[in-house]
């Protein structure tokens, strides 16, 4: 494989080339959205713990049936473990998501009443909950920014980018925080996830087909 010629390229993490992806992004997805089915902060934060591991696709379906079952964070504390392992068992690794999720509820009555908290200083607390999780929720549950969603999309696209060299996604995000302008913490990681999918595959990008190839310093020629 070639590497596509860098002459021209804007410098990775410079403000022209940042600022050209996010423009190009946005334009290729203008409404790019996190993709689990959720009613409430509560919801949304069982469909994430669910979802490591497992297509937004399968964990929807599981969560169907799920959130007419299970409405409190009491009502999965109270259900034996191995019923909930059998009621979210499609998603995978689903006895220690079923011990997670039922830490995690028991910590929610124990502190917020049964209620999810909407600091991320409270969300890293509850059991199960990094701070990719907390973002999630906070960002489409509260419509509250206080750090950016790093998934395993993200990460990806981030390193091809030249936006980090980290696979720690906490160390990933610091470098993130400081090169995107917080308006865009919220927007652009959905539109990472939407590319990531699409084109910039792990196994086999598509950067003939990319039209980030010009400000990409990882583009390749088939």
């Amino acid at each position: 494989m070639e590497q596509v010629s860098q002459t021209n390229k804007p410098t990775p993490g410079s403000e022209q080339q940042v600022n050209g992806i996010i423009q190009e992004l946005t334009k290729l997805y203008p409404v790019a959205r996190y993709e689990l089915d959720f009613s409430t902060p509560f919801e949304l934060l069982i469909a994430t713990i669910l979802a490591a591991q497992c297509t937004d696709e399968r964990v929807n379906a599981v969560t169907k049936q799920l959130f007419v079952k299970y409405r409190s964070a009491a009502d999965y504390v109270a259900v034996n473990q191995e019923e909930l392992e059998q009621d979210i068992k499609p998603t995978g690794f689903y006895r220690n998501k079923a011990r997670t999720l039922r830490a995690a509820c028991q910590y929610l009555l124990d502190h917020h009443a049964g209620e999810v908290p909407s600091t991320m200083a409270e969300m890293v607390k509850i059991p199960g909950v990094a701070r990719k999780t907390a973002n999630v929720v906070l960002v489409n549950a509260f419509a509250i920014t206080e750090g950016f969603i790093v998934d395993t999309h993200v990460g990806r696209l981030a390193r091809r980018f030249g936006w980090t060299q980290h696979d720690d996604a906490t160390k990933a995000e610091q470098d993130l925080m400081r090169l995107i302008p917080r308006q865009e913490w919220s927007g652009l990681p959905h539109r990472i996830i939407y590319h990531g999918r699409a084109i910039c595959q792990a196994r086999k990008p598509l950067c003939k087909q990319c039209t980030l190839a010009n400000l990409c310093p990882s583009a390749v020629l088939d």
